[in-house]
């Protein structure tokens, strides 16, 4: 049993030297990394102990033919010319793996197909049956590896992946695979003997493979299906040998240090039969609870905290990550000072809100995701700050955004007051009032938007996207607003008909209060929220001139200028736009208002194309045209700047002698044609100024009004 074999153990990119330095720990083997895997030579027992025992190898294959190929024909001859009987019988069911392609070979399905073909053949060839392929639970696994010109197949001694270790029955929403769980935790610094806290557990898979460490629990312990079960060259009396000597290895009078916690119920009783299942249900004391009022389970004695914490790709699950990584870091320093922590997460940025300085950190992937590590020190000193469970409120925002912070909190003591005297609920508290801080912060009741303006192409990525987390983090201490009514949203440069882009479909509507008129906002499921906070003065202006008067609403977004004009007593009201969408919210606005549809009628249309078909005349016309559009929708493309004169012209045709055109548009650096009103009859006052509300004064250039007549 001395015969020394060289086998090829897969891992996870990254973890080759830490499954060299495992596999050397388990069978004394002679190692040598290589991309994705580590070759390793020792005798039979040693791989059998391999395949039991590794906790990061993915596969454990047996090399059979290693050579060059420069065709299919290749491949095929070579895959002939092997003795196959030696290896498994014509009766076994067998499937190949294959990977990698080359200029020939382009297409892993082909060259799984050529393989097969050639096992197939000489088979036949011998005189056998020709055996058969299983996709599902094949008896023996063949595997392939394809680079350039060079061609490795293997007898996967493993079967199905070694990171399937049989005791998951059911997983939580993103589980971890236990290969790199296992990493984890030997990466995470903890050590035998000592306790293990996860606050955000899941499944348990972190704490079950800990725990089976602790318990000397061989990983494949259990395990019925191998690949080598039908292998010609399967020693039962040796495995069977390293089978016992496994089970003896098992400690059970071992502590129980290991301490799960999730919010979750269901996922604990998940992770309750997983531990079951892996022997260890024993060593895991399992809680329902919130990360936020997190308790030191065994504080007279020093251990580790690992976690997985949950972090999202999507911006808008963002503030409560923030809030969650806030609150998290804060626990940590208030109850396990002394403490060790090891945090993975697939957002670095985010494990910045923590407000802990690690001492060591390691990249992996988990799936596609690259993630990272940090490994802390939790000083002995935080036990000393405030006890986050009387008060949740993120202490740390004295040192996050310290300029953003005191900004905001300056803004919001102004601008509340004169809201709550001027009988609005919704505001804008900050405007890009710092550089550093490009976005905008709004109130809408009890709900927060916070909109980040496009960075400059000179602004690094990374430093823009850590300043709005921590930008993020501060409003949420600064206003006090729960985490799941504040909204984040990047605002981009709108073409077309970007403005009328689906973002979700949540139909979180609720509606706020401006000068008596009740108004539906969104603020998730599109790119704007249905009200335009900085028309609110032209509303309320346009709201008092439509009294007794005909009036015309034309690119009417939601409709809230024409709630205005209705309550205020117009005679009649005509509200126009192109958006079906916004059409349908206007008309939820009539509604709430308590507003008949008999005098207040609604058309979807192309609002130029109705202009020039409109035979009606009105004595008030409120008009806020797009900036710029090229709608499908639309005949021709619009510019404000450049079609402005032929849309006066096209009103003036519908406006009563003695009538008004509120004009209103939000182009930077707009310039009014007077030498082209002036030929169309028409003069204009700008108004821009006495309509800009207290909360847009640092940024009037978005902001243009006029009043425009006959002459």
């Amino acid at each position: 049993m001395t015969n020394q074999t060289t086998y090829f153990a897969t891992a996870a990119r990254g973890f080759e030297e830490m499954l060299k330095t495992e596999l050397e720990q388990i069978c004394g083997a002679t190692c040598k990394v290589a991309q994705g895997g580590v070759h390793f030579t020792t005798d039979q027992k040693g791989a059998y102990q391999a395949l039991l025992h590794s906790r990061l190898a993915s596969r454990i294959l047996l090399p059979l033919i290693s050579t060059k190929i420069f065709s299919d024909s290749d491949l095929y001859a070579s895959i002939i010319a092997f003795n196959w009987a030696d290896l498994f019988d014509p009766r076994d069911t067998f499937y190949i793996d294959f990977n990698g392609t080359n200029r020939e070979i382009r297409n892993t399905q082909f060259g799984a197909m050529r393989v097969k073909d050639g096992i197939v053949d000489y088979f036949e060839r011998k005189g056998f049956a020709r055996p058969t392929v299983d996709k599902i639970k094949p008896d023996v696994r063949i595997h392939v590896y394809l680079d350039r010109d060079d061609v490795v197949i293997s007898l996967d001694l493993s079967g199905d992946a070694l990171h399937i270790r049989g005791y998951r029955e059911e997983t939580g929403k993103a589980p971890l695979r236990e290969t790199l769980a296992a990493a984890i935790i030997l990466r995470s610094g903890w050590k035998k003997d000592t306790p293990l806290v996860d606050p955000m557990c899941g499944s348990g898979t972190l704490l079950i493979e800990a725990a089976q460490m602790q318990a000397n629990i061989a990983p494949q312990l259990h395990r019925k299906y191998w690949g080598f079960n039908a292998w010609k060259g399967h020693n039962v009396e040796l495995w069977n040998n390293v089978l016992e000597e496994a089970f003896r290895k098992v400690e059970t009078d071992n502590e129980p240090l290991f301490f799960g916690f999730d919010l979750d119920h269901r996922v604990l009783t998940k992770a309750k039969q997983n531990a079951k299942n892996a022997g260890v249900d024993h060593l895991i004391q399992w809680q329902q609870s919130d990360v936020a009022a997190l308790k030191n389970p065994i504080p007279e004695q020093i251990g580790t905290v690992v976690c997985n914490p949950p972090y999202g790709e999507r911006l808008g699950t963002t503030p409560a990550l923030i809030a969650l990584y806030s609150v998290f870091g804060q626990r940590l320093k208030q109850q396990f000072a002394g403490w060790n922590a090891s945090i993975f997460s697939g957002e670095p940025e985010l494990l910045n809100c923590l407000r802990l300085r690690s001492d060591r950190q390691f990249k992996a992937k988990n799936g596609p995701l690259d993630c990272v590590q940090k490994n802390y020190h939790i000083s002995e000193n935080a036990n000393k700050r405030s006890d986050l469970a009387e008060n949740l409120q993120f202490e740390q925002n004295s040192q996050v955004a310290p300029d953003f912070a005191n900004r905001l909190a300056k803004n919001i003591k102004k601008i509340e007051k004169w809201a709550k005297q001027q009988g609005i609920d919704a505001y804008r508290l900050y405007d890009a009032d710092l550089p550093e801080y490009n976005l905008a912060v709004d109130r809408y009741g009890d709900h927060i938007v916070v909109q980040e303006y496009q960075a400059p192409k000179n602004i690094d990525e990374q430093k823009a996207r850590q300043r709005l987390l921590d930008a993020v983090s501060a409003t949420l201490y600064v206003t006090g607003v729960e985490t799941n009514k504040l909204v984040l949203k990047v605002r981009q440069k709108q073409k077309g008909t970007n403005q009328y882009e689906k973002l979700a479909n949540k139909g979180d509507y609720f509606y706020v209060n401006e000068y008596g008129a009740k108004l539906w906002v969104n603020l998730t499921d599109y790119l704007d929220t249905g009200l335009f906070l900085d028309h609110r003065l032209t509303r309320k202006m346009v709201g008092e001139m439509a009294k007794g008067k005909t009036f015309l609403n034309l690119f009417a977004y939601t409709g809230s200028a024409t709630i205005h004009a209705a309550l205020n007593g117009a005679k009649s009201t005509t509200t126009v736009d192109m958006s079906n969408t916004y059409l349908n919210w206007a008309e939820q606005n009539l509604e709430l208002n308590n507003l008949s549809l008999r005098h207040n009628r609604l058309f979807q249309a192309d609002c130029l194309q109705w202009l020039a078909e409109c035979r009606e005349r009105f004595e008030l016309i409120f008009v806020d045209p797009p900036t710029f559009s090229n709608s499908k929708r639309m005949e021709n493309s619009w510019d404000v700047q450049r079609d402005h004169i032929e849309l006066m012209k096209q009103l003036k045709r519908i406006l009563t002698a003695d009538g008004t055109i509120v004009f209103s548009n939000n182009k930077r650096g707009f310039k009014m044609d007077f030498e082209g009103l002036a030929e169309l009859g028409l003069q204009a006052e700008n108004i821009s100024k006495k309509t800009l509300p207290l909360d847009f004064e640092r940024n009037p250039h978005i902001h243009n009004c006029w009043i425009v007549k006959h002459s």
